[in-house]
């Protein structure tokens, strides 16, 4: 008789992503497969030109406004002085 494998319990961080409605299923997903970002990306895309076909600019520049956030954080990330190594 063999004994069922018991899983490790997720850490804290990755239930509470997987906690969250939209973004743990795509983060499930890609903990699974990761070549399911780029199909994520595509959507997205696919989903701001629909967006700009049938509102026009005002859809584009919510877009845009959106991503403002991410881009201060994606600056702050590449500037980010590393430690130097001697």
């Amino acid at each position: 008789m063999t004994t069922p494998s018991i899983a490790a319990p997720l850490p804290f961080g990755m239930r509470i992503l997987y906690a969250i409605p939209l973004f743990g299923h795509i983060a499930r997903d890609v903990s699974r497969d990761v070549n399911n970002v780029f199909y994520a990306l595509v959507v997205l895309a696919t989903s701001v030109l629909m967006a700009v076909k049938l509102w026009g600019l005002v859809a584009l520049t919510v877009t845009a406004l959106a991503f403002v956030p991410l881009m201060f954080v994606f600056f702050v990330c590449i500037t980010w002085p590393y430690p130097s190594r001697r």
